[in-house]
């Protein structure tokens, strides 16, 4: 079973509609405890860096995740999810983030409308190619594809091996990443259409 956490900052019905629709068994949970016992856990959100931590934090849900990505579980986050797993962001100076990454949340710094809303093109790195989530699902498209994206804030200063893959807007940006068990995505899966349901068919059958 795939644990869906609760940051109570969203609407996260089109993301267990996307995982049903290809075949795999996801429940919304603010429960640490059925985030234990999950197979794989994936943390969506839109809203507030500080608002979903002190969310997580007040239900134990951060500890659940922490341990369980430590302990091997895959572990998804989407969009602002991604972002908790990183130290720290600017939306919210002075709070802590999760810290499965390394790095921090930058403002986008464009001359060009922000929020960054609308498809982008999605191009993998060189260890994005061997990652195997991301490997199984742009297998048809080889190394980019075209996902939805919806925000102000993304990835800075993450290791080059954890860029896993790059966007534009004004200035390339990491839009997907990870290490070990860890994997992030800026943009919506489940708003993306087939590229994004290939995305989570395959996080949903990984093994590591």
């Amino acid at each position: 079973m795939i644990a869906v956490a609760d940051s109570g900052v969203s609407n996260v019905q089109s993301v267990l509609r996307a995982f049903r629709a290809v075949g795999a068994d996801a429940a919304l949970t603010a429960d640490p405890d059925v985030v234990r016992r999950a197979e794989r856990v994936v943390v969506p959100g839109v809203g507030h860096y500080a608002a979903a931590m002190r969310a997580l934090d007040e239900t134990g849900m951060s500890h659940a995740v922490v341990e369980g990505a430590r302990a091997g579980k895959p572990t998804l986050g989407i969009c602002l999810g991604l972002q908790l797993f990183l130290e720290q962001s600017e939306e919210a100076p002075g709070v802590a983030g999760l810290g499965l990454l390394a790095g921090r949340v930058v403002r986008f710094r464009t001359s060009l409308p922000v929020p960054h809303v609308g498809w982008a093109r999605v191009r993998l790195t060189q260890s994005g190619r061997s990652q195997p989530v991301l490997a199984e699902a742009f297998s048809r498209g080889g190394t980019d594809a075209f996902f939805y994206h919806v925000h102000s804030f993304h990835p800075n200063g993450v290791a080059g091996d954890a860029a896993l893959a790059l966007a534009e807007y004004g200035t390339a940006f990491a839009t997907i990443v990870g290490r070990d068990t860890v994997l992030g995505v800026q943009f919506h899966p489940e708003k993306s259409q087939a590229a994004g349901l290939a995305l989570l068919e395959a996080f949903a059958r990984w093994a590591p």
